[in-house]
C-alpha cells in the first residue's frame, strides 16, 4: 500500500476480506485492530509445521511499506517493542516469529528483501540465519526446508526464494551449499510450536 492510511483503509474494509491484529505505520504509530485473542484474516491459505490454517493460530502484524522501500527506524523500533510484549503475553520462541513469505511462498513476498531480519534476530526476536555451508541435492533441500517448517509447497523455486528473501535476500542463481546449509541449521533448531506460531 502507497501509505499507513491506506493500508488501514484497506484492513477496515469489510468487503476486501482481510485483517490483522496489529498495523505499524512508517512514523511507528500502533494500532490494534483486532483484539490479540481473536482470529484476524491476515494469513490467507497457508501452512508452517504441522498447522494449514494459519490465521488461527497466529497473531498477524502488518507493516506500512511499499515493498521497494526499507523500513524506518522508527517503525522497527515500534516492531521490536510490540514483538516483545507479544511474545511474553503468548509464550512465543524467537522460531515462532515468521514472515508471510515463509508460510505462504508461493503466493506472498512480504516483508521482502529490504526487511531487517538479522536486528531482529540480534536482539532475540527472531531466530539468526544459520551458518556454514554443505552438500545436499535440491530433495535433500526440500526435505529440509519442510523440517524447518516449510510446509506450504514442496517446489523447490519457492522454497529457495523463501529462504534467501529472509536469509540472503541478495543472492542470485541455482541453489548453491549455502543455502542448503542454512536449510539444514533451520531443520536442526529445535522444533515450532506451530500453536503459537504468528506470522
Amino acid at each position: 500500500m502507497a501509505s499507513a492510511e491506506a493500508a488501514l483503509d484497506r484492513l477496515c474494509d469489510p468487503v476486501a476480506q482481510v485483517s490483522a491484529h496489529w498495523l505499524i505505520a512508517e512514523d511507528g504509530r500502533l494500532f490494534r485492530l483486532v483484539p490479540e485473542d481473536r482470529r484476524a484474516w491476515h494469513a490467507g491459505a497457508g501452512a508452517w509445521g504441522a498447522v494449514t490454517d494459519v490465521n488461527s493460530h497466529s497473531l498477524g502484524v502488518e507493516l506500512a511499506n511499499d515493498g521497494a522501500a526499507p523500513f524506518p527506524a522508527p517503525q522497527m523500533a515500534a516492531l521490536e517493542s510490540l514483538l516483545r510484549g507479544t511474545m511474553a503475553r503468548w509464550r512465543i520462541p524467537p522460531a515462532g516469529i515468521i514472515g508471510h513469505s515463509d508460510c505462504a511462498p508461493c503466493r506472498k513476498a512480504d516483508p521482502g528483501p529490504r526487511f531487517d531480519w538479522a536486528r531482529l534476530a540480534r536482539n532475540g526476536l527472531a531466530l539468526p540465519t544459520p551458518q556454514g555451508c554443505a552438500d545436499g541435492d535440491d530433495a535433500a533441500f526440500v526435505a529440509a526446508m519442510r523440517r524447518a517448517g516449510y510446509t506450504a509447497t514442496g517446489d523447490l523455486p519457492h522454497l529457495l526464494a523463501a529462504l534467501r528473501l529472509r536469509h540472503r535476500p541478495w543472492a542470485k542463481g541455482p541453489r548453491d551449499a549455502r543455502d542448503t546449509g542454512i536449510a539444514l541449521g533451520l531443520a536442526a533448531r529445535l522444533p515450532v510450536d506451530p500453536a503459537r506460531s504468528p506470522a
